[in-house]
């Protein structure tokens, strides 16, 4: 962090990751002056998860269900820029029907997203009602999707070629009275809200983005288009079957956060329009391309291979990508998502590189805070739109061959040395990005299970500065060491079977139930009220509920014995 040196009295505060209005494992280390915002440092936490790896290591077809997990409040986008990757690589033809089918999937998936937008936004700013409204509309919403596709969040529903299903009977008439009733519901934000004397003292002229800085720092979506931009990827693009429906880009010139929070109202309002004009207007014939189900499939499998050994199963038709590589984008709610793919004549991507909206649109915050009041973070962080869930896919992701040398500091006056440093660095980038997944690291996985235990055990010194450290550090080991010193206690058989059950089982408790007297140690040693208020509760559960409820279970269980 830039924290000026001449000033003594600056205060480092630390917001988040269990601040309510931070939405996922973000950190924010913000000095302050006073109530002046001096500078602002995002910590992203650590929700990363090798989604790029894991698709390097699956099919097309396998890989689906993991992508819902980016953005698991817009997840037909995620399932979108996994299908339309291959489709583009291997020119397959979607079916009329499907693309009118994906389209109303899309938009209804971004009313969705930006209702579970507006409701917490206007919670953080201090509007509670909005909150609870936003949910009546995103339930509707929901019940849809589970009647097209069984299930209400994590769908699985789009497939290479088409959709896994079509349209069930009486879907389009009551998708059609959704869109009649939620335009009432809009109306009723836009009286509550957007003439609102507080919402808008707290909004107006709060993190302005002027257009030159929107394009530099590679904003998109709602976030680009409040800053004056009419950049829209369904109309530039022309992806699926946007072209063929009347509806209009939003956009506003201000680019503070009110003119965010009203591209997202009428992007909801157009959304219905476009729905509208695709359920009246859909056509009939297949929601699947089924011939595409052996297009570049693997042929002639060897005897005893997957086809052979479970035939009595349905395989899950596997594509080869061919030898290209190409770059998928889509207008998801948050801005354009889009995939890096390349492939290598093998049904798994040599690389898939994904770019989340939400991770591009975060660099701008430190910039946005900077001169601002301590309460305006929160407004500003809640109009960029954020789901760490997508965020945490590069935390570790990202092109580090593009990056400066590491050695910089160590290299100045030796090139050479320099040189030869970069080039094996870059040489083992390109093996890392060749690698096999982690699942297969060591014999029967034990190396990556050790490289997590080490990574555990040595990540963080969570040892509090002004606490008793040798009391907080005692606490846990009696919390765990009491446990497995229980089983001392049981007297085993032959064979490890209880000799003595009534005898073994309540030593065990009485042994076990010293673990409480660890978590007050380390409540106590922290120095800290919370963490010893939260000592005290695990404490009394633990004595209250756990050991009375093994006692009762443990009475009947020894009544029925005899």
């Amino acid at each position: 962090m830039n924290v000026p040196a001449t000033r003594e009295d600056l205060m480092i505060v630390n917001m988040g990751p269990h601040h309510p209005s931070m939405h996922g494992v973000l950190r924010l280390i913000v000095t302050l002056d006073g109530e002046d915002v001096i500078d602002c440092e995002p910590i992203l936490g650590y929700l990363h998860r090798g989604m790029e790896k894991i698709a390097e290591n699956r099919t097309i077809i396998q890989y689906l269900p993991y992508v819902t997990r980016w953005d698991y409040l817009a997840t037909m986008f995620t399932e979108a820029i996994t299908v339309n990757a291959p489709e583009q690589l291997g020119n397959i033809q979607v079916p009329k029907r499907a693309s009118y089918i994906r389209v109303i999937m899309l938009e209804l998936s971004r009313i969705a997203s930006h209702l579970l937008w507006l409701g917490p936004f206007m919670a953080d700013i201090g509007a509670q009602t909005p909150f609870f409204y936003i949910f009546r509309e995103r339930e509707l919403v929901y019940d849809l999707f589970e009647a097209a596709t069984g299930m209400r969040m994590m769908h699985n529903y789009f497939r290479i070629g088409g959709v896994a299903a079509d349209l069930p009977y009486g879907w389009i008439d009551k998708c059609l009275d959704f869109c009649d009733y939620f335009l009432t519901g809009v109306s009723e934000y836009q009286k509550l809200i957007t003439r609102n004397p507080i919402f808008l003292e707290r909004v107006e002229g709060v993190g302005i983005i002027g257009v030159e800085e929107a394009i530099n720092w590679g904003l998109s979506g709602p976030m680009l288009r409040a800053s004056g931009i009419q950049w829209d990827l369904r109309k530039v693009d022309r992806y699926e079957c946007y072209d063929e429906f009347d509806w209009e880009v939003q956009w506003q010139k201000e680019g503070d956060s009110l003119s965010r929070y009203l591209v997202r109202i009428g992007e909801m309002v157009e959304s219905i329009k476009i729905i509208q004009q695709a359920l009246e207007g859909i056509p009939g014939g297949p929601y699947e391309n089924l011939e595409i189900r052996c297009f570049d499939r693997v042929r002639n499998p060897e005897l005893n291979d997957f086809d052979y050994r479970f035939i009595s199963k349905k395989p899950s038709p596997t594509f080869e990508l061919s030898k290209q590589e190409l770059y998928v984008r889509v207008e998801a709610p948050k801005g354009e998502l889009g995939v890096f793919l390349i492939g290598d004549q093998n049904v798994f991507p040599w690389r898939w590189k994904i770019r989340p909206p939400g991770f591009i649109n975060l660099q701008i915050l430190p910039q946005l805070v900077k001169r601002m009041k301590l309460a305006d973070i929160m407004t500003i962080l809640g109009s960029i739109d954020i789901i760490m869930g997508e965020i945490g896919i590069l935390k570790r992701g990202l092109w580090d061959d593009m990056g400066p040398c590491t050695y910089f500091d160590s290299c100045i006056g030796n090139h050479n040395r320099c040189t030869s440093n970069c080039v094996v660095r870059k040489r083992n980038i390109r093996r890392i990005q060749q690698r096999i997944g982690p699942e297969y690291a060591g014999p029967l996985g034990i190396l990556q299970a050790l490289a997590d235990g080490t990574k555990l055990l040595f990540k963080e010194n969570l040892l509090p500065s002004r606490g008793d450290t040798r009391l907080f550090s005692i606490g846990p080991s009696i919390a765990v060491i009491s446990i497995l010193l229980s089983y001392l206690i049981i007297p085993f058989g032959s064979n490890l079977v209880l000799s003595d059950l009534n005898i073994g089982v309540f030593l065990w408790i009485a042994i076990s139930s010293i673990a409480p007297i660890g978590l007050l140690m380390s409540g106590y040693g922290s120095n800290n009220k919370y963490s010893f208020l939260g000592g005290l509760r695990a404490a009394a559960q633990s004595i209250s509920y756990e050991i009375p409820l093994t006692l009762c279970v443990l009475s009947i269980s020894l009544r029925a014995i005899r």
